[in-house]
């Protein structure tokens, strides 16, 4: 059997420091950090409605890190929280994602499943879907 001893060694990444796969640290704080972002903007539209329960409280804060996720991947290599902690997203062969892979990689991400069954180079199945993988910069 022929395992890899780091992830992304078989994506020809480095095993430490710049241009290697980003730990579950990293992503899970850049994660936290869009989610609070899109409830503080949610509820700066909605007030104390954003607790409110109705249909609009709801998705509106998934909607906003939806479309930030979206945008800012598309635009800068990474979502706000991404780029605070120095992680990008990059395609395989390290350029940057095209809207579409953006795109695509952000509607598995709101699924919560996909970027849960990921391989032993830490790529979610919206990484997979994407050709995409989180890197560290």
């Amino acid at each position: 059997m022929n395992v890899a001893p780091w992830p992304g060694q078989r994506l020809g990444l480095p095993e430490h420091g710049r241009g290697a796969v980003a730990g579950w640290g990293r992503r899970l704080l850049a994660l936290t950090v869009d989610w609070f972002g899109s409830l503080m903007v949610v509820g700066a539209f909605l007030g104390t409605g954003l607790w409110s329960g109705s249909a609009e409280s709801q998705w509106a804060p998934l909607a906003v890190f939806a479309v930030e996720r979206w945008l800012l991947t598309s635009l800068s290599g990474g979502s706000a929280g991404q780029l605070l902690l120095r992680v990008r997203v990059v395609r395989t062969d390290g350029r940057r994602l095209d809207p579409g892979r953006a795109l695509v990689r952000t509607v598995l991400l709101c699924l919560v499943i996909p970027p849960v069954v990921y391989n032993r180079d830490q790529r979610g199945l919206h990484d997979l879907a994407a050709d995409s993988v989180t890197v560290r910069v």
